[in-house]
């Protein structure tokens, strides 16, 4: 119980800070609506889509582009929970959370499972609008999207922690989240598929094919059209697992980064 009581007041804390910050919320769906109405309709006859796999037919620019904008929305989210955590850090409530019984995984990964779940909610709030505009995937699709959700949330989210193990200050946390962001994101096949990127630059082809988010994307790609990507699935697990060993080890007062910058509340 006491450890269930622990999750509920993390999770809990993170959900109540979000439904406070509606502006939040609001950014989090601005930013991918923009892009579906306005990028993808200006693009939509320019870069239309061949079919290939999990489509069954040939596909306009804006369906292609929903699943990559599901993985924006979390990619995001998990950059701004890890920030949180460095404001946290500076403001002295991190340090309540971390030296608290629980050990310091079990409370990332509470903090990491809060984080998820906000970025799952603001996931399906897009896509219901996106359903709106007439971009609907099977219905089951919306119930298989949600494993590839809790993946891809943990991935990035991880990510997050472990950056912000080499982190001191607030306002150098921001200039390294767009050194990662906007390269994870445009260098996938969030915004075009693999083949087409190949066809324009054989090397940023090769980076595109190594940047884990781009198994995150095709995972959530073929989980919202009910199929099966078993290699996407096993990169973005194999990559989630060292992500979060590695922003638990950065956080173990004894051997991470943290002991180094003399403990994570200081």
């Amino acid at each position: 119980m006491p450890w269930l009581h622990c999750l509920r007041g993390v999770v809990g804390r993170e959900l109540l800070r979000f439904l406070h910050q509606r502006s939040r919320f609001l950014a989090a769906l601005v930013r991918p609506l923009v892009w579906l109405f306005v990028f993808a309709a200006g693009f939509r006859m320019a870069l239309g889509v061949a079919m290939t796999e999990p489509y069954q037919t040939y596909i306009l620019y804006e369906v292609y582009i929903v699943p990559g904008l599901v993985g924006m929305i979390q990619l995001f989210n998990g950059m701004q929970s890890s920030l949180s955590m460095v404001y946290d850090r500076e403001m002295g409530s991190m340090r309540v959370l971390l030296v608290s019984p629980f050990p310091r995984w079990y409370l990332l990964l509470c903090k990491l499972l809060a984080s998820t779940l906000v970025s799952v909610v603001q996931v399906y709030v897009f896509l219901a609008i996106a359903w709106w505009y007439g971009i609907q995937a099977p219905s089951l699709g919306y119930l298989w999207i949600l494993p590839a959700l809790l993946v891809t949330g943990f991935m990035v989210g991880s990510l997050g922690l472990l950056l912000s193990t080499f982190v001191r200050q607030l306002e150098n946390f921001a200039g390294i989240m767009n050194f990662v962001i906007f390269p994870m994101f445009f260098l996938s096949s969030a915004l075009y598929p693999l083949w087409r990127i190949r066809e324009g630059s054989y090397l940023v082809y090769q980076i595109a094919a190594l940047n884990p988010f781009t198994q995150a994307v095709e995972m959530i790609r073929f989980a919202l059209y009910e199929r099966v990507n078993l290699e996407a699935i096993l990169i973005s697990v194999v990559v989630t697992l060292v992500l979060l060993g590695l922003a638990i080890l950065g956080y173990n007062p004894s051997r991470g980064m943290m002991a180094r910058k003399g403990g994570g509340g200081d």
